[in-house]
């Protein structure tokens, strides 16, 4: 069986269906005597005769109603797999493993771009993963990632491809009661990035996100002072809890603004450390899903307006 055409098998099902070698071979668009000679052949590689030749039509045998059944199932697996495998390349059916960091995620980029390929590929089986940047790059590289949302690239991004999405300030988080909190009109006045030297800084844990982190220390470094870093918190929605406490002050990307956390304010830093997004995947040509939501990303960025 493994080396029968599997044309053959269509010619058999075409003519098994019609009853009549003439209907077949126009069904199929080819010639009559052509696809006589087909089945004969499928005859002669099986062993048994498959058709009955009466004066007008054809009828099974025994032995070819027995095989019709397997002989279409064939077929249909053989047609599924096709268009299975061309639903996988063209992006629309699979599986996608996708990671981001917490911070990017927070970003409405993301799930603005999550959103618009699942509407486009529902039948892809999406499965999301926050972590920190180290363990999304190794992800990449190990295969249990197809992409990653990360801020800034660090550390060993050897098999890493990054594609810049957009840039976005970084703003001042205070406590509401906070001096800084209350200068300026309305408080939208922009904050000397001088000011932070004064206070207690709340950061998120270098480990976690070395990008922001190290942005941070960079900007406090160029304004003349190194900060006072009070604690280093987990994950960034803990950052703002401690801030919303009273217990310092924090550098967050300004799409943070959106969460409206109640006891905290935020305010405009002059000059304003700068905070990246990145798309992430393995070096080498993109197919199948993660070209699919690439595709997406590019599309998002150019029609997405960045937060100030």
């Amino acid at each position: 069986m493994a080396n029968i055409d599997v044309r053959l098998l269509r010619y058999f099902i075409a003519v098994a269906e019609t009853g009549h070698m003439t209907r077949a071979a126009e069904r199929l668009g080819i010639g009559q005597p052509p696809l006589s000679q087909q089945i004969r052949v499928l005859e002669t590689q099986l062993g048994v005769t498959l058709f009955d030749r009466l004066p007008r039509g054809m009828a099974l045998t025994d032995a070819g109603q027995a095989f019709l059944a397997d002989a279409c199932e064939v077929v249909r697996k053989l047609d599924q797999a096709v268009d299975d495998v061309r639903r996988v390349a063209a992006g629309i059916k699979g599986r996608l493993s996708v990671g981001f960091t917490s911070s990017s995620a927070l970003h409405p980029f993301v799930p603005t771009v999550i959103r618009a390929f699942r509407r486009d590929a529902p039948s892809v089986s999406l499965m999301l993963d926050e972590s920190s940047t180290s363990e999304l790059l190794d992800g990449l590289r190990d295969g249990q990632l197809d992409a990653a949302f990360i801020r800034q690239p660090q550390g060993d991004i050897g098999q890493i491809a990054f594609v810049p999405v957009l840039e976005e300030a970084m703003v001042l988080a205070v406590p509401s009661a906070h001096a800084l909190a209350l200068t300026g009109r309305a408080g939208k006045a922009a904050v000397p990035m001088t000011a932070v030297a004064a206070e207690k800084l709340i950061l998120y844990r270098r480990r976690t996100g070395q990008g922001l982190y190290d942005a941070i220390i960079a900007a406090c470094h160029s304004a003349g002072f190194s900060p006072n870093i009070e604690q280093e918190a987990p994950r960034l929605l803990s950052t703002l809890s401690l801030v919303a406490a009273g217990l310092g002050v924090s550098v967050v990307p300004a799409s943070l603004m959106r969460m409206q956390i109640e006891g905290i304010v935020y305010r405009p830093l002059s000059p304003a450390p700068r905070a990246p997004l990145h798309f992430a995947y393995r070096e080498g040509v993109l197919a199948g899903p993660s070209a699919r939501l690439l595709d997406h990303v590019r599309a998002t960025a150019q029609s997405f307006v960045a937060r100030p």
